[in-house]
C-alpha cells in the first residue's frame, strides 16, 4: 500500500496500516516531513505548558504522590519501519516509482484537495485495479471524483465485474472522519466503538458472562502467577460457545450496543405528540402551567354551576363562559349559590385576560424570533456541552442530534459556519468566551453528563476543560487536540490529576487514520479493534454471491476463528434462525484471514 501526504495524517495512516492491519506500506512525503513538524504544534504546546503544569501540581498537592510524566513528544517522521520516498510534487515518475503500479491501495491525504484530486486521476491511469483513498474538505466535489474514478476504472477493465469491484474510490474528509468518534467517545466513554446501519456498538472488557450470547468476540489470554499475559491459553479470537463455556476465569470482549436516555427509541413520537411539541415551541412553560390552571378552573365553576341549578352540563358551562366575560345578565333574584358562582367566574375572567394577552405576545415573539439562536432550557440536564461550531464541531453536533442525543452548543464567534446548522436543528447555543467565567455554568455544565471541547485551538480546550473539572471533577471530558503525541500528554497529566473522573484526548490524525486505513482495506470494513497482539475487523457485506453466507442462518454462518454475523441491517434483533437472503446486508466481526476468505 502507498500513502502520500504532507501531515501528521500520513504518518499516522502508515503506522495503523502497519502495525494494526499488517500491510506492507510506502510511504511519500516532501522532503522536510520527515525532520519536522508543522509550526502550530510547538505553539501549541508552548502554549499550554504552564496550564499541564499546573495540573501536575494540583494532583502532586491532592493526592501526596507524583503523577504520570507528559511522554516526551517524537519527530514527526518517527513513524518507521516503512519505505519513504521524499518527493516534491506526486508526478506520474513519482507515483510509478512508489509502485503504484502493483499496489493494492494508495491513499492522497495531502492538505490540498487540487493535489489529491491530480495524483488520483494519474494513479487510476497507472493502475485501474487500484483501490483510492482520498482526503477532500469539498464533499460535493468528493462525491463527483468518486463516480468518476470508479467509472474509469470500470471502462479501463474492459466492462469485466470483478476489476470493477476491486477498485473502488473512497473520498473522506477529516471532519466526516473525526466528528462521529468523537460523539462516539462522549457517549461511550471509549475509543472501540463501530458504528454501522444507525447502530453505535462499544467492545469492552469484562469477566466472561453467564451466557455464551453472539456478542463474545474474544477471550483475553490468561496470565501467569506473575500478572505476565501470555501464558498457555493464548487470545482467542471469535470462540465458538463450548470454547466459551470451558473458558471459566478468563477475561472477554463483548460487544453491547450503546444507548442514551434520549436515544432514537424514546423520541420516536406516537400519537398527538406533534400537539404538544407545537405547544411547547410556542408558549413557555409556565404560561403552559397557567393556561391549564385557569382551564381547570372554568371546568370546577362549570360542574358547580351544574350541581347549583341542576340544569344541562353544557347550559352550565356555557353560563360559566358568559359570566367570566362578563356578557351575562347579572343573578339578580338567583340562588345565593348562583350569585357566588357568577362572582367567582367574574374574578376568573379578569385573571385570564393577562394570562390570554401574554399568550398571545409571547406567540407572535416566538414566530418573529423563530430564526434566531435558542438559550438552555431552565431545567435541562443530562446533556453534552458541545464547545466550537467550526467545521468539526458542526459535524458532531450533527451526529449527536442523530442519535436524539440533548446538546447544548458555546461558541465564540457569531459568524462561525455551525451557528446556521444549529438555528436549523433548534439546539441551544451560548454565544461567548468559553475560557470567560460564566460562560459554562450558562451552558448548564453542572448538569450535563458530557463536554466535547473541539474549538481550532488547543488552549482554548484545555483551558475549558480544567475549569468544567472545578465545577464538576467526575465530568467525562472529551478534548480535540492537534498533535497526537500532545493529546496524549494531556491525556495522561489529567488522568493523574482526576483519577475518578473518564477523560479522553483525541487528535484529529488518531481519529481519521483508522476510518482512512479501513477504507484502503475496501468499502466494507467499518473499523477494527486491537485484542492484544492480534486485531478484530468488522465489516458490513451484502450476503448475495457469498456461499459461505447466503442460504445458511445465522447460527450455521458463524465460522469460529475467521467470522460471526453481528447484525442486520434494517434490524434490530439478529435472530439465529433467521435465513440469510440476497438482498440482506450483515455487519459481521471477522479476522483477517476470515474477511480473506469472504473477499
Amino acid at each position: 500500500m502507498v500513502v502520500c501526504g504532507d501531515d501528521g495524517l500520513a504518518h499516522r495512516l502508515a503506522a495503523e496500516l502497519r502495525g494494526v492491519y499488517g500491510e506492507q506500506v510506502t510511504l511519500v512525503v516532501p522532503p522536510s516531513e520527515r525532520t519536522a513538524r508543522p509550526p502550530v504544534v510547538g505553539r501549541a504546546r508552548a502554549a499550554s505548558a504552564a496550564l499541564l503544569d499546573r495540573v501536575v501540581s494540583a494532583a502532586v498537592g491532592a493526592r501526596g504522590g507524583v503523577p504520570v510524566a507528559p511522554v516526551p513528544s517524537a519527530a514527526a517522521g518517527a513513524t518507521v519501519g516503512e519505505p519513504v520516498l521524499e518527493a516534491d510534487a506526486l508526478t506520474e515518475a513519482v507515483l510509478a516509482e512508489a509502485g503504484v503500479e502493483r499496489a493494492a491501495a494508495l491513499a492522497l491525504v495531502h492538505d490540498d484537495d487540487e493535489t489529491n484530486i491530480r495524483a488520483a486521476l494519474t494513479a487510476r491511469r497507472l493502475n485501474p485495479r487500484l483501490r483510492l483513498v482520498l482526503r477532500l474538505y469539498n464533499r460535493r466535489l468528493g462525491q463527483h471524483i468518486e463516480e468518476l474514478l470508479d467509472q474509469a476504472a470500470a471502462l479501463a477493465s474492459g466492462g469485466s465485474g470483478d476489476a470493477g469491484r476491486e477498485a473502488s474510490t473512497t473520498v473522506l474528509s477529516d471532519a466526516d472522519t473525526a466528528a462521529p468518534a468523537l460523539a462516539a467517545t462522549a457517549l461511550a466513554g471509549t475509543s472501540k466503538v463501530v458504528q454501522t446501519e444507525g447502530l453505535l456498538l462499544r467492545a469492552v472488557e469484562r469477566p466472561l458472562p453467564a451466557d455464551s450470547g453472539l456478542h463474545t468476540l474474544a477471550l483475553l489470554s490468561v496470565s501467569d502467577p506473575s500478572g505476565v499475559a501470555g501464558g498457555d491459553q493464548e487470545p482467542r479470537l471469535l470462540p465458538d460457545d463450548e470454547e466459551v463455556r470451558g473458558a471459566a476465569g478468563r477475561t472477554a470482549i463483548v460487544l453491547e450496543q450503546v444507548s442514551s436516555a434520549g436515544g432514537p427509541e424514546s423520541a420516536a413520537p406516537g400519537r398527538g405528540a406533534g400537539v404538544v411539541s407545537s405547544l411547547a415551541f410556542l408558549f413557555s412553560r409556565r404560561l403552559r402551567w397557567s393556561l391549564a390552571g385557569l382551564v381547570g378552573c372554568v371546568l370546577a365553576l362549570a360542574i358547580a354551576l351544574w350541581a347549583v341549578t341542576r340544569i344541562h352540563p353544557l347550559r352550565a358551562f356555557y353560563l360559566t363562559l358568559l359570566d367570566m366575560f362578563a356578557i351575562d345578565d347579572p343573578a339578580l333574584g338567583a340562588p345565593l349559590g348562583r350569585q357566588l358562582l357568577q362572582l367567582l367566574s367574574a374574578l376568573v375572567g379578569l385573571l385570564l385576560l393577562p394570562v390570554l394577552l401574554a399568550a398571545v405576545l409571547e406567540a407572535l415573539g416566538t414566530f418573529r424570533t423563530a430564526t434566531s439562536l435558542r438559550k438552555p432550557p431552565r431545567g435541562l440536564g443530562g446533556h453534552v456541552v458541545l464547545l466550537g461550531l467550526g467545521k468539526i464541531g458542526t459535524r458532531v453536533l450533527t451526529r449527536l442530534r442523530e442519535l436524539n442525543v440533548p446538546v447544548v452548543c458555546v461558541e465564540s464567534d457569531p459568524e462561525a459556519r455551525g451557528l446556521a446548522t444549529a438555528r436549523r436543528l433548534r439546539v441551544p447555543v451560548v454565544l461567548g468566551d468559553v475560557t470567560q467565567e460564566g460562560v459554562l455554568e450558562s451552558a448548564k455544565i453542572h448538569r450535563a453528563q458530557a463536554l466535547l471541547a473541539v474549538t481550532s485551538a488547543d488552549t482554548t480546550n484545555l483551558e475549558a476543560a480544567l475549569y468544567a473539572r472545578t465545577v464538576r471533577p467526575d465530568l467525562r471530558v472529551v478534548l480535540r487536540l492537534y498533535d497526537d503525541d500532545f493529546a496524549t500528554a494531556v491525556y495522561r497529566t489529567l488522568r493523574a490529576a482526576y483519577p475518578n473522573a473518564l477523560t479522553r484526548s483525541r487528535s484529529v490524525t488518531h481519529l481519521a487514520a483508522p476510518a482512512f486505513a479501513g477504507a484502503m482495506l475496501g468499502r466494507q470494513v467499518l473499523g477494527a479493534v486491537s485484542v492484544e497482539r492480534q486485531v478484530l475487523l468488522f465489516a458490513a457485506v451484502d450476503v448475495d454471491g457469498h456461499p459461505m453466507l447466503e442460504g445458511r442462518t445465522v447460527r450455521e454462518a458463524f465460522r469460529a476463528g475467521s467470522w460471526r454475523v453481528l447484525a442486520l441491517a434494517g434490524r434490530t434483533d439478529t435472530p439465529d434462525d433467521h435465513v440469510l437472503a440476497k438482498g440482506d446486508r450483515v455487519v459481521l466481526a471477522t479476522t483477517r484471514t476470515g474477511l480473506a476468505a469472504l473477499r
